[in-house]
């Protein structure tokens, strides 16, 4: 994606320096800074506190951070700590155990000696598969859109929930993917964004989609449900961290409600989501873990105060007690459709197995 009509990707790999950088997203939308990162414990801290975020670039990330755990050490007691300490960040994103899984698929048969420039390829591959899966999922999604949508009217109004774009991956994003390709196709599109409470990641998709022209308008959380029954949004459209085989998604927070209120009105709701952040070894989402994060995301609240300094402000005593629930599930006869790299399907188990036969015979 585009910054200032820069082309950018949100992680930049710098293997002769054994080091990545990445925006700290926890300063978006106020400041865009890049931080260095060249260690295992750096990489976790990133994912864990949320300095990167969105499940496709949490898998992506990881993959570096062991990476840079076997520059220092690449014995088989080092790959498996790495790996623990990585898994241990964020529990309900899949991508994340794909890709570890992945990379110790690949690792763990060499000879230690051989294991940090394999680590840092195989790394790379991620990454890059990781774009040209994005890019199918736009193509994927402006046909859907073509057939669907686009020929009721001139504009195409879409809704989304947290931030599934360019920032959530290494570059085009899964539920924006394809906003951006009908905008890079000259259809006229405009974004609702919810403001995903608490960690606001709505800010994060308005801020991305005003560096790429998209036009959109930034909504309160709870005005979603009042605007798909005005009829002011022709489809939703999210991403996710967590497809189980029948079909359920769990995304962030307040997605389910927004299910609800488009099946409610007759309003497809989408999801878009590569072949990583399935799980077909979870059979439903009964079974999908539900991350709980801290409470204080809740009790503060973070931006610029009057001077423009980044500032928080408490709205609760620190005593308060609050629940924080990450994540929520979306059960698959709410979901109109599930838009991954292969294609679209039904958001059930026969139709997941259309896409990926491989899985069923498995």
């Amino acid at each position: 994606m585009n910054i200032d009509g820069i082309p950018t990707r949100s992680l930049r790999a710098h293997p002769e320096q054994r080091a990545i950088d990445i925006i700290d997203q926890t300063r978006l939308p106020h400041t865009l800074h890049w931080v260095r990162v060249a260690t295992l414990e750096a990489a976790a801290h990133a994912i864990r506190a949320m300095q990167v975020r969105g499940a496709p670039l949490i898998g992506a990330t990881a993959a570096y951070g062991l990476a840079l755990a076997l520059d220092f050490e690449a014995s088989d007691r080092s790959l498996a700590e790495a790996a623990a300490l990585l898994r241990s960040t964020r529990p309900t994103a899949v991508n994340l155990h794909w890709a570890l899984a992945r990379m110790e698929a690949v690792l763990a048969p060499l000879p230690p000696a051989e294991r940090c420039a394999a680590a840092w390829a195989e790394a790379a591959a991620i990454a890059d598969e990781d774009v040209a899966q994005n890019t199918a999922i736009g193509a994927h999604g402006l046909a859907l859109w073509r057939e669907q949508i686009v020929p009721r009217g001139d504009m195409l109004d879409v809704m989304t929930h947290c931030n599934a774009g360019w920032l959530a991956t290494v570059d085009g994003g899964t539920a924006l993917a394809p906003v951006y390709a009908a905008h890079d196709a000259g259809i006229l599109v405009h974004v609702w964004v919810s403001e995903t409470r608490p960690r606001n990641q709505g800010l994060l998709t308005a801020w991305e989609l005003e560096q790429h022209g998209v036009p959109h308008t930034l909504i309160a959380d709870n005005a979603a449900g009042l605007l798909l029954r005005q009829g002011k949004v022709d489809a939703v459209i999210v991403g996710a961290d967590r497809i189980a085989a029948n079909g359920d998604v769990a995304n962030k927070v307040g997605t389910y409600l927004k299910a609800l209120a488009a099946a409610d009105n007759g309003i497809p709701f989408y999801v878009a989501a590569p072949r990583s952040t399935i799980d077909f070894a979870c059979a439903d989402g009964v079974h999908i873990p539900i991350e709980e994060r801290d409470g204080d995301e809740l009790r503060l609240l973070h931006g610029l105060d009057g001077r423009g300094v980044p500032s928080a402000l408490r709205q609760l005593p620190a005593g308060e007690d609050v629940a924080n629930p990450a994540f929520d599930v979306t059960p698959g006869w709410l979901v109109r459709a599930i838009v991954s790299e292969r294609g679209t399907c039904a958001a059930s188990r026969e139709g997941l197995f259309s896409l990926y036969p491989e899985e069923a015979r498995g």
